[in-house]
């Protein structure tokens, strides 16, 4: 019985030690969290209703992009692009696609581009690039956030 009592008095001095340390604030846990999380990357891409139905990820998100990619071209087939730059065959669109299920798309030149007008082409693109298909955003931790990406556009096929 002493040897008991020896040995529960020994483990409760030894676990003092456990309960004297500091607890770390809310917003030490708070920030100790927010730096183990991988902001570069999200936890489900953007999708269109036609792509929901896949359960896989990586085709789901093949789904995504040929969807953009088709409607983008086909948006951009009856336009004059090609006809004011027949040398232009691709133009990069950087798409922005926001939380609030809205896109915007900006063309991306090269910075010492002066063989286009880059204006032009932008009101173009605003112009024809409208009255998408709903899309829903991507997400970090169940909640919709911000994405963007470059996307090439094929504008006229040979």
């Amino acid at each position: 019985m002493k040897k008991a009592l020896a040995l529960l008095f020994l483990i409760l001095i030894s676990s003092c030690q456990y309960f004297g340390g500091e607890v770390p604030s809310k917003k030490e846990l708070l920030d100790k969290e927010l730096n183990a999380i991988n902001w570069n990357e999200v936890d489900e891409f953007p999708s269109f209703s036609e792509c929901d139905k896949i359960k896989d990820e990586r085709m789901q998100k093949q789904c995504f992009f040929e969807f953009l990619t088709q409607t983008i071209q086909e948006k951009l087939t009856s336009d004059t692009l090609a006809n004011l730059y027949p040398e232009l065959d691709t133009i990069e669109v950087k798409v922005t696609v926001f939380p609030n299920s809205t896109m915007k798309f900006e063309p991306q030149f090269p910075k010492d581009s002066t063989a286009y007008d880059t204006i032009k082409i932008d009101s173009i693109l605003k112009f024809r690039l409208v009255n998408f298909p709903k899309v829903n955003p991507a997400t970090k931790r169940g909640l919709p956030v911000k994405t963007q990406f470059i996307l090439p556009v094929i504008i006229k096929s040979e």
